[in-house]
């Protein structure tokens, strides 16, 4: 039986702060096998984003394992998870994170740089990945110069570079209006079909009723799904 692409075993997360122990994730087991799409809601503070840290080795579990495209994190040192992520993992934020000193095409080119991808061709690399997201009448532009959605699908532009197995987005609509983030979902839509697998973290629920599959985190769990909102799992069985 081939093995999940991303496997949570009983992780917890424990921060210390002045007021004591603060436990954030409580004994999380999440599985994700290839080529899923996983949308994750819940409210704020309940723990979304420490999952996502797990999935992308940002952060590390207090107890339990995280196994991500065959790879366990749990004992990697810093270095090496920041080389792992950069060919395995492509993370898409809210706010873009793109450098605004350099232009769109060499944000883009930014992944292969870091992880000695592509080697000769990464500005074609780079414009291949801009004509697939239908923005590459912008490659020259800084991002300053175009606009929210242009931006956010630089930025799952830049998430490719390297063409890895596992995209991560946390909240990647969350600044969008509503056409600009039915293009990036649609772009999601695209990416899967081709064998990506995404986990995507989103408060809009009626974007995440579209997903094949959703995930609640309530109070650092993860709601079965009979608990998770009606309209939701009635999507989910269509």
């Amino acid at each position: 039986m081939e093995k999940p692409m991303i496997s949570l075993e009983n992780v917890e997360k424990v921060y210390k702060t002045k007021a004591g122990p603060l436990k954030v994730l409580k004994g999380v087991n999440f599985q994700v096998n290839a080529g899923e799409f996983v949308a994750i809601v819940g409210p704020s503070g309940s723990g979304k984003s420490t999952l996502i840290n797990m999935i992308t080795g940002i952060d590390r579990p207090t107890s339990g394992e995280v196994y991500v495209a065959g790879q366990r994190l749990t004992n990697m040192n810093e270095n090496a998870v920041a080389k792992w992520r950069g060919r395995n993992v492509g993370v898409v934020f809210q706010f873009f994170q793109l450098l605004p000193t350099i232009t769109v095409l060499e944000n883009v080119m930014l992944p292969m740089h870091y992880c000695g991808t592509y080697s000769g061709r990464r500005k074609e690399r780079a414009m291949e990945l801009l004509e697939l997201v239908n923005i590459p009448d912008v490659a020259n532009k800084y991002p300053s110069q175009i606009s929210g959605g242009q931006q956010q699908r630089a930025a799952i532009a830049r998430a490719l570079a390297n063409d890895p197995k596992v995209i991560v987005g946390d909240e990647p609509t969350g600044n969008l209006d509503t056409l600009s983030a039915g293009l990036v979902f649609a772009l999601f839509e695209e990416l899967v079909a081709q064998g990506k697998t995404i986990v995507m973290v989103t408060h809009d629920r009626d974007l995440a009723g579209q997903v094949p599959r959703v995930e609640e985190v309530r109070d650092g769990q993860l709601v079965s799904p009979s608990e998770v909102d009606e309209r939701l799992v009635v999507r989910q069985a269509k």
